[in-house]
């Protein structure tokens, strides 16, 4: 069973989202063998063959969706595209897959295969209870690879006791991303109005496929769904 619970705030719910999460152990961030490299070439190409000519992925049901959130909660999704469009767009229109380390890799090819935004965090970064709810004016998000965000007040973002973890739904923190030490991960699928419940548990449990696939995890819990 699973250790971990994520609750939901009664603030959040008028905006109908919702989560699927489970958890995974002995992961091992390292190189890509041969195998992965294999998978990646075949899911280019297959993403190529789904998403061309580009706008196609735009047309998508699923990006259709997380783009009517992104307006609704004050993101114009034409400047800040849906974080899995934008990695299905990168991928399809240069012929190739962003690499980071095999870890983040497997996420990401759960992500653009499902169009689902899916969060990633180091479980021994998480500290506390995990809620999503909305968040308190000036409060603090520091973005992978960004500057730290003080944000206006009422945003959707995933918490633990101390910090922001996730700018609901498409950005994870520096505070709780994966490295070269991460043995153990949480991995969110992130869900709003339009999208399909059962592809945003797809989306976690290929993540979790993919970890045992291609990084030594083993599945250390259910995928529950929570919203």
């Amino acid at each position: 069973m699973i250790a971990l619970r994520i609750k939901i705030s009664e603030d959040v719910r008028p905006l109908e989202v919702f989560l699927a999460y489970a958890t995974a152990s002995g992961v091992v961030v390292d190189g890509r063998g041969e195998d992965m490299e294999s998978y990646i070439k075949k899911t280019v190409l297959s993403l190529q063959e789904r998403f061309s000519p580009l706008r196609r992925v735009g047309e998508d049901p699923t990006a259709r969706a997380l783009r009517k959130f992104y307006w609704r909660i004050g993101i114009d999704p034409t400047k800040i595209r849906p974080s899995s469009e934008a990695l299905v767009r990168r991928i399809v229109g240069k012929g190739a897959f962003p690499r980071i380390n095999n870890v983040v890799d497997a996420i990401n090819l759960a992500s653009a295969e499902t169009l689902v935004p899916i969060g990633l965090y180091d479980i021994d970064k998480v500290e506390g209870d995990v809620q999503m709810r909305r968040a308190r004016e000036g409060e603090v998000f520091i973005p992978i690879g960004g500057k730290e965000i003080s944000l206006a007040g009422g945003e959707p973002v995933l918490a633990d006791s101390q910090k922001i973890m996730f700018l609901y739904p498409y950005r994870d923190s520096e505070l709780t991303k994966v490295d070269e030490s991460t043995k153990e991960v949480l991995i969110v699928g992130a869900g709003v109005p339009g999208i399909e419940r059962p592809l945003v548990r797809r989306a976690v449990n290929l993540s979790i496929e993919l970890l045992e696939r291609f990084c030594s995890g083993r599945r250390n819990s259910e995928t529950i769904e929570v919203g």
